[in-house]
């Protein structure tokens, strides 16, 4: 069996598709992610603007598409389901011009009804929906929800504990993790999976993502400069310079436009390489003073402690892999290492970082100082905590990400509840033994009747 679910986020649209076995089709950790494709062009979010760059979009979506078609055999097209799932991007857009995302959803509803596939839905998901389908996912894919015992039953694995989730987009960032109190609250989702009740904690911020979180941070430096045609800019390395048009950086709900503001407007920005100075305006994004509740993130949202293992993933693994910290690490290396990153001059880090493009390598000094305020400072990881923060990309091949588990979701694999299939009972089981025991001792008596005849 296959599933296909298109994520379209803040900055691009991928396409992944999964198999399962068909027979197993409610059991654990059995699917598997067997294509990621990237679609080309501009994110959804952009579209409906400029008929040419849409041209292209579309040609990217048909890329993918034809790469799907050929790895799905042509008999099980019509009974495979496709999902597209829009998240942050839209959900910015949607509040600044409804008219225009719901035309963009109408015509990708129009672009993938006539496609060979079951058709699903297309539409734009709430940040709680993003943050709990990717704990889904990664609790899925580990085998964390369930398993059968020897008599068919499903069971909770033994020692059971979910994972924590954390994902770091463009435009948002989730977090989701399981508690054992019965909290009540907009944050608190109560769920259950396979008959299994879970009190998951889940919360997501809107602007809060990377590509969003640095252009509040670029307008604090803008604000900050007294000559616009050379900004210091702690965040960059030195050796490094580059012109920023207005646009890029106000043309978004999460940035308050200046008096006077051009579009066309040009800020020339040099690299500095001040570290502390970085960290400072970083921290400044977030009010982690306003707290009405007993334990707080930021800006005044309710978050319970974390705890048990976390996976964070997306922004947060390359974010991490840049600092060659992926996987486990403790905060104090964590924190050097992006120190470290920040005072390399830019030639030299172009060296060091080759596998990295210049696009997203100059974003990294930021972006180090932003994971760690915002896991630190937010979401209360201490010294002790942050060593069960798994910084990765896939679990057992798959990506982690809320698409798996929105796909899993929507089409009932992982159903509230089970149809168990119960043990024998125990005339059925009695009658198994004496049968088994009664050719057993045949067996015997045979073989001792064959072997003395033998003999003689």
């Amino acid at each position: 069996m296959y599933g296909i679910v298109i994520d379209s986020g803040s900055s691009r649209s991928n396409m992944y598709l999964y198999e399962w076995p068909g027979e197993k089709q409610n059991e654990t950790g059995v699917v598997t992610e067997v294509l990621n494709c990237r679609v080309s062009g501009t994110p959804i979010s952009e579209m409906k603007v400029d008929p040419q760059q849409d041209a292209k979009s579309w040609i990217g979506f048909q890329a993918c598409i034809d790469n799907v078609t050929k790895a799905i055999p042509a008999e099980k097209h019509k009974n495979t389901p496709l999902f597209l799932g829009a998240t942050a991007g839209m959900r910015l857009l949607h509040e600044k011009d409804e008219n225009r995302s719901n035309e963009i959803l109408e015509s990708l509803k129009e672009y993938l009804s006539s496609l060979p596939f079951n058709f699903q839905n297309a539409s734009i998901i709430s940040g709680q929906e993003e943050g709990l389908y990717g704990w889904v996912t990664a609790n899925y894919l580990m085998g964390n929800l369930l398993e059968k015992n020897l008599w068919n039953r499903y069971i909770h694995p033994e020692g059971a504990k979910t994972v924590g989730s954390m994902d770091l987009g463009g435009a948002s960032t989730q977090i989701a993790f399981e508690i054992q109190d019965e909290l009540q609250g907009p944050d608190y989702k109560h769920v259950k999976l396979y008959g299994y009740p879970y009190n998951v904690y889940t919360h997501s911020f809107l602007c809060y993502g990377k590509n969003e979180a640095e252009k509040i941070i670029l307008d604090k430096i803008i604000q900050g400069a007294y000559d616009p045609t050379n900004i210091a800019n702690p965040c960059y390395p030195e050796g490094f310079n580059i012109t920023i048009t207005a646009s890029s950086i106000y043309d978004t709900e999460c940035t308050k436009k200046p008096e006077g503001y051009s579009p066309d407007q040009k800020f020339f920005m040099v690299g500095t390489a001040d570290s502390e100075m970085c960290r400072s305006i970083v921290k400044s994004i977030f009010d982690f003073k306003t707290c009405s509740s007993s334990h707080c993130s930021f800006n005044g949202v309710e978050q319970p402690p974390v705890t048990g293992d976390f996976k964070a993933y997306a922004g947060f693994f390359y974010t991490a892999r840049a600092l060659l910290m992926n996987g486990t690490s403790d905060l104090d290396q964590f924190n050097a290492s992006v120190s470290k990153l920040c005072h390399t001059p830019w030639t030299e880090l172009r060296k060091e970082k080759y596998w990295i493009s210049e696009k997203y390598l100059k974003t990294y000094c930021y972006g180090g100082h932003y994971v760690f305020s915002l896991l630190a400072d937010g979401y209360k990881f201490d010294k002790e905590t942050w060593k069960n923060i798994y910084f990765e990309e896939k679990i057992k091949k798959t990506s982690i990400g809320w698409s798996l588990g929105y796909m899993l979701s929507m089409s009932n694999m992982v159903p509230s509840e089970v149809k168990e299939i119960p043990p024998l009972t125990d005339p059925v089981f009695a009658g198994l033994i004496f049968l088994f025991s009664a050719l057993t001792i045949i067996t015997v008596v045979l073989v001792f009747i064959i072997f003395i005849r033998t003999c003689y």
